[in-house]
């Protein structure tokens, strides 16, 4: 009965997106939903509401994606995130490296429809081999989304060692290895690709030095590396009063000074900080991360999980199909990161527990992280697709083809990743 109340909540999110609900109106309404369908009265709904915006990790969690937004925002509209590009140029003369770097290099900051920055590029370098429009759009779509996995800027994965209370930067060092084989997994097929096409004359790659693009990169730097020295350093001093929260204060202090880098750098009058501080997509990134934590509040407050988790056990359905199936559902249906971390991780994180896995539970998150992106990846909804489709003229069918076999393989080194990480003492 519970599970069977669980997917009328999942239903009505679904239809809620489907229906261009905003994601955080969504989790809003499966907060409320799931609070009346397990018996909780308004005050209580309410109250545990509030119970998670008081959570220093809800609200620590909050200001970090905002400060990505806002950082990502201002190199974008500055025009820096295009010098940082140029900068790029003629580092490496391998045109088929630099076709797939591009777009990985746009994937470092996290940017809704990121894929149609990265476009032009792909399609300069694209177009001497005559590449087809559905191979573009593959590259450029592949290759933007190859640090989902483990980089610290996504909210997914912020999200993602928030629930299951694991060390970020350990996170993120044990899950680099499925960036690497999202990337080989990926350049394969475009190896191919670029063999069958007959390549048009071009000039030579213009010689660069690392100057230009390492000053360019600076801002993503100063997130990356003082963040990690002060989340260290902050520590102690947090355990001490009984909190977890010093990975948060300390990428919250490093984005503080690349926003503030980045705005003098690139003379942000005052105007200009305050326009994109208020911009619609900051409010609203600030109230999905929100509404996604009290939606999770309220699976545990009304006992949601628990109840879930008892009925996987009564009928005996093994964790590890749980942990794929699951997120890849949700994944391909929302089409996007947050959404399947949101609504599956707080009930995968309880049966882990339930089920004595809890040593287990990084090679668990591991699997489900890669398992639901994938679905993401192949689902229909996903922005980033539909724009870099748009931009090459292509559609939906011819792309697919190009992305089943990778994601697949994606899907079967996550496995094969789980079972080599589960049995190493240290994770």
């Amino acid at each position: 009965m519970a599970l069977f109340k669980l997917l009328i909540v999942f239903t009505l999110m679904l239809m809620g997106m489907r229906f261009k609900i905003s994601l955080g109106n969504a989790f809003m309404l499966g907060a409320i939903a799931l609070g009346f369908l397990f018996g909780q009265a308004p005050p209580a709904i309410l109250i545990s509401a509030i119970n998670a915006l008081a959570d220093p990790k809800t609200l620590a969690l909050s200001v970090v994606v905002v400060l990505i937004l806002i950082l990502s925002h201002s190199m974008e509209t500055s025009g820096q995130m295009t010098r940082l590009l140029d900068g790029f140029r003629g580092l490496i003369r391998h045109e088929g490296l630099n076709m797939v770097i591009f777009p990985a290099l746009i994937g470092l900051l996290p940017m809704p429809g990121g894929a149609i920055f990265s476009a032009p590029m792909v399609k300069n370098i694209g177009s001497q081999y005559r590449l087809e429009g559905s191979q573009l759009s593959y590259v450029n779509y592949w290759f933007r989304h190859l640090w989902e996995y483990c980089w610290p800027l996504y909210p997914g994965v912020l999200l993602t060692t928030t629930l299951a209370a694991l060390d970020l930067w350990q996170f993120i060092f044990s899950l680099f290895p499925l960036t690497l084989a999202a990337f080989t997994i990926g350049y394969l097929p475009l190896r191919g690709m670029m063999r069958q096409c007959n390549r048009k004359a071009s000039n030579p790659s213009v010689s660069s030095t690392p100057g230009p693009f390492l000053k360019e990169l600076a801002p993503i730097l100063i997130v990356i590396f003082p963040g990690l020295i002060i989340g260290s350093l902050l520590t102690p001093v947090f355990e001490r009063w009984g909190l977890n929260i010093a990975k948060e204060t300390g990428l919250i202090v490093a984005l503080l000074i690349s926003v503030a880098w980045t705005w003098r750098v690139n003379r942000f009058d005052f105007s200009s900080r305050l326009e994109i501080i208020r911009s619609r997509a900051v409010v609203n990134i600030f109230y999905m991360v929100t509404a996604i934590l009290i939606f999770k509040g309220g699976l545990e407050d009304c006992n949601a999980v628990q109840q879930i988790s008892q009925a996987f056990l009564t009928w005996q359905i093994p964790l590890f199909p749980i942990a794929m199936l699951l997120p890849f559902m949700v994944g391909i249906v929302a089409g996007i990161t947050i959404a399947f971390v949101g609504t599956t991780f707080p009930i995968l994180i309880s049966l882990i527990h339930t089920m004595g896995e809890t040593h287990l539970m990084l090679p668990y998150m591991m699997l489900a992280l890669t398992t639901g992106f994938a679905g993401v990846l192949l689902s229909p909804l996903h922005l980033c697709l539909l724009l870099s489709n748009e931009y090459f003229h292509t559609s939906l069918l011819p792309v697919y083809r190009h992305l089943v076999v990778p994601c697949t393989l994606l899907v079967g080194c996550g496995i094969a990743y789980f079972w080599i990480i589960s049995l190493l003492p240290v994770l």
